[in-house]
């Protein structure tokens, strides 16, 4: 009797997390939102980010959660708000990584020209001044993304971006400020533009396939009917899919969806299964 009033007592919470770029990150929520008093369970899902916790009711429960979210450096959103998302243009947010191709593709060239025999580079001063907008424009993300993990002491995929790349672009700011006039200088500034710009481009195509994804998921959910036709003691009547008990009569008529799972009791058909089959 105990085992099972403690078991009704659990609530559970879905809670969407924008900002997650890989395991760490996924590790990191997952600390905090069990930090929380009251909390059994946490589990984040990087690929739908999203978080589901267990956890004893409490006052203000969703709000402590949401905020141990935000604490550890994400951004709490509603569960299914990539869903309810309006469609995006396949190219949403490919602007940055377009200005990142065309500013990197020239300092990018020497290198293919060496495959040719053909040796020369970029003056210092040009490749600073194509490499720093994309190492702190186009890459503030990381930096802000890596700031968040050193407060909560840990690391993850953008510390380390932001890490190597600022050591490259530091690195080459030396050898061209102590440098001797007229020397021939292997600067760096080429190497951080590119892992930069090469990141957000893997970011990008990571967020369209999202979208794609989700795109499919809406188009399921609009497949789920709303009304259902429920036999009662006045007869048939239409009621929300919401208000439908287990143990209920329902009518499905020729060319509908079905609306619940259940048993057929009366009458015969053919189903579409595809959807659940995945067959043609």
């Amino acid at each position: 009797m105990t085992a099972n009033t403690a078991a009704l007592s659990i609530s559970e919470l879905d809670i969407g997390i924008e900002g997650m770029t890989c395991a760490s990150c996924v590790s990191r929520v997952e600390k905090a939102l069990a930090k929380v008093p009251g909390v059994s369970t946490a589990t984040v899902n990087l690929a739908t980010e999203t978080a589901r916790i267990h956890f004893a009711p409490a006052e203000q429960m969703e709000a402590k959660l949401r905020r141990a979210v935000r604490d550890a450096g994400y951004e709490p959103v509603a569960a299914n708000a990539a869903i309810d998302a309006p469609d995006a243009s396949p190219w949403a947010g490919f602007m940055p990584v377009a200005i990142g191709l065309a500013l990197s593709a020239p300092l990018a060239l020497p290198m293919v020209g060496d495959l040719f025999g053909k040796h020369w580079m970029l003056p210092a001063w040009a490749q600073f001044a194509l490499a720093t907008p994309v190492q702190f424009i186009l890459g503030a993300r990381f930096y802000k993304a890596a700031w968040g993990a050193v407060k909560a002491l840990t690391g993850n995929m953008d510390l380390l971006v932001a890490i190597g790349t600022t050591a490259g672009w530091l690195l080459s700011m030396w050898l061209w400020l102590t440098a001797e006039p007229d020397a021939m200088l292997h600067l760096y500034f080429e190497g951080s533009a590119i892992v930069i710009t090469l990141v957000l481009l893997g970011k990008w195509l990571e967020t369209r396939a999202k979208r794609q994804t989700t795109s499919a998921i809406r188009a399921l959910h609009a497949l789920k009917p709303d009304i259902a036709h429920v036999i009662g003691l006045d007869g048939e009547v239409d009621v929300p899919i919401a208000e439908v008990l287990v143990g209920d009569k329902l009518v499905v008529r020729p060319g509908e969806r079905l609306p619940v799972d259940g048993v057929l009791l009366e009458g015969h058909s053919q189903v579409d299964e595809s959807m659940l089959t995945g067959e043609s």
